[in-house]
């Protein structure tokens, strides 16, 4: 039996006993997820296409190739320590780059192809990226942005063989099979392995910097929240963007840790028929949904009629599991269970359901996950530096702590006053307000910061409001996250215009045309609604609170 992170435990309680982390001393995720298993030749990886191509790849085939790639970046001057982005949608190049990455020491910054100029120019620099691996969606975006990136000497662009300029061609950075002598460079769970960037919610986007310890952390959550279910036998698909965390590693990485096959599949947006099909083409087994996804599920008229479905466990992870989606996965398939898991980006998976240890209770994100503790804090006493648990049933702020800090984030690339603020006396803050109670179940109720959480994107109203101020007939702005019912909050925008703007609709349709092309697809504002002048406080910062409000007096009738 090859080594996995997480063995199989019966109960929760003898599991939260008996897990240790444990660790290996040495230790590549690329050896980990290509090379230790016992039939290299077992497909990895199950590549669909739109147009409707269909490609396989076995781990040893992906271990070939990632050599390859791994020899030509070399060759290009990659070397330990160096950051490479990842601008590739769920297509075989993505892992293939980051493996490639791994084997030389290099360090991944994964990006989602839905970033605009704005957002890609800022993290690409940031990071400090030599070189870029991208898709052909964004060329013209890296164009645009290349010489505000002083470090990023190469760009290379998959599924083209000649592109334009001094772009280099994926299948040309591809050394020969023959010209490869890789020897995956000797790495530990505490070696860097990738930045990934948060949303931005209360300022520039963090760059959470991760050592290999990270794909560990999330192999084992996700272990959990498949309800024990990863293995040789597992096929896993979700339509989360690789680029993101709880994707790329709590599913990705976490399959292949495991020996499952993972499902990739590039659209460019979910659609539930499309979906189904996937899920049964495939014979998917679990499935990584954002709630979103799963109310769009709920659409389609009696999927197991029209589908030959194998699904056995959907994970829900991004927003809220609410009730009613509980009881549809019950009504429709025979012993589907649907888990609901937490995390953060800094603090990997810490919180799940797991239906083979405890019954569910919808509405609660579950309880903690073995290897870490969980307490609810006082939010002042936190916000002064003060741990102060409180009792079962109060109002707090999440608080975590690992058994092995290696799992959670290093630091905030570059900024040290923040990575010292996320720790108080031990214990990891999360800005998120929860409630425990007396059974160990944690009952999530909001958000400190202003952070918008939309069909499972976490998007930081200050990024948004800047690319609305973008445009010159807009004074001011404030973003503000809105209930809806489909994608659970929908991005709304107050605007002061300026005297000369033009119309009303005009100007929506300017706005909401600056924000897609500044930032995420996701990002642009659904809802506009314009003002004389906007709330502030005394330093000039929008006061997002009144805003709600506003919002409250709109919903019942009144206006601002």
């Amino acid at each position: 039996m090859v080594w996995k992170v997480m063995p199989d435990f019966e109960g929760y309680d003898e599991a939260c006993e008996q897990f240790t982390w444990d660790l290996p001393s040495s230790y590549n995720p690329a050896v980990d997820f290509l090379q230790k298993h016992d039939d290299l030749d077992r497909v990895a990886l199950e590549q669909a296409y739109p147009d409707g191509r269909r490609e396989q790849y076995t781990f040893r085939e992906l271990d070939e190739l990632s050599d390859r790639l791994a020899a030509g970046l070399a060759d290009l001057g990659v070397e330990a320590g160096d950051r490479v982005g990842v601008v590739v949608p769920q297509k075989p190049q993505n892992p293939i780059t980051h493996l490639a990455n791994w084997k030389l020491g290099a360090v991944s910054v994964p990006l989602t192809v839905l970033f605009g100029t704005d957002a890609l120019r800022y993290r690409l620099d940031d990071a400090g990226a030599t070189v870029a691996v991208i898709d052909p969606a964004v060329r013209d975006d890296i164009d645009a942005v290349r010489g505000d990136c002083p470090a990023l000497e190469h760009v290379v662009e998959i599924e083209t063989d000649a592109p334009a300029g001094d772009v280099r061609a994926f299948e040309n950075v591809l050394a020969a099979p023959e010209n490869t002598d890789i020897e995956a460079y000797d790495s530990t769970p505490d070696t860097d392995t990738a930045i990934l960037y948060t949303s931005g919610s209360t300022g520039p986007p963090k760059g959470v910097r991760h050592s290999h310890a990270l794909w560990l952390g999330r192999a084992a959550a996700a272990y959990n929240f498949f309800d024990q279910g990863l293995g040789p036998d597992a096929t896993v698909w979700t339509p989360a963007d690789w680029a993101w965390g709880a994707a790329l590693g709590g599913t990705l990485f976490a399959t292949w840790h495991h020996g499952g096959t993972i499902v990739g599949y590039p659209a460019s947006g979910f659609e539930a028929e499309e979906a189904f099909s996937l899920l049964s083409e495939f014979g998917v087994t679990r499935s990584f949904l954002p709630a979103t996804a799963l109310r769009m599920l709920m659409d389609v008229e009696d999927p197991t009629a029209a589908y030959d479905l194998a699904i056995e466990t959907f994970a829900v992870g991004g927003e809220s599991l609410t009730p009613e989606i509980v009881d549809w996965v019950a009504e429709t398939f025979d012993s589907v269970t649907i888990n609901e898991f937490y995390g953060q980006t800094e603090l990997n998976l810490v919180v799940a359901n797991n239906s083979n240890w405890f019954d569910t209770q919808p509405g609660s994100m579950g309880k903690p996950l073995p290897g870490y503790d969980v307490a609810i804090l006082d939010p002042e006493a936190a916000d002064s530096g003060a741990a102060e648990p409180l009792s079962a049933g109060e109002l707090g702020e999440i608080a975590l702590r690992p058994h092995d800090r290696s799992v959670f984030f290093d630091e905030y690339w570059n900024m040290p006053d923040k990575t010292a603020a996320k720790e108080v006396e031990g214990w990891f803050v999360t800005g998120d307000l929860a409630r425990r109670d007396g059974d160990g179940y944690v009952w999530f109720k909001s958000r400190k910061d202003d952070v918008i959480i939309t069909s499972g994107y976490r998007v930081g109203p200050m990024e948004v409001e800047s690319a609305i101020l973008e445009h010159p007939d807009v004074v001011q702005a404030g973003v503000i996250g809105v209930p809806d019912d489909t994608r659970g909050e929908i991005i709304k925008a107050y605007v002061e215009a300026a005297k000369d703007a033009p119309d009303h609709e005009t100007l929506r349709t300017e706005i909401r045309s600056v924000v897609r092309e500044s930032l995420a697809e996701y990002e642009y504002p659904r809802e506009i609604e314009f003002a004389d002048a906007l709330p502030q406080t005394t330093s000039g910062k929008i006061r997002r609170k009144e805003l709600q409000k506003w919002n409250a007096d709109d919903s019942a009738g009144g206006s601002p």
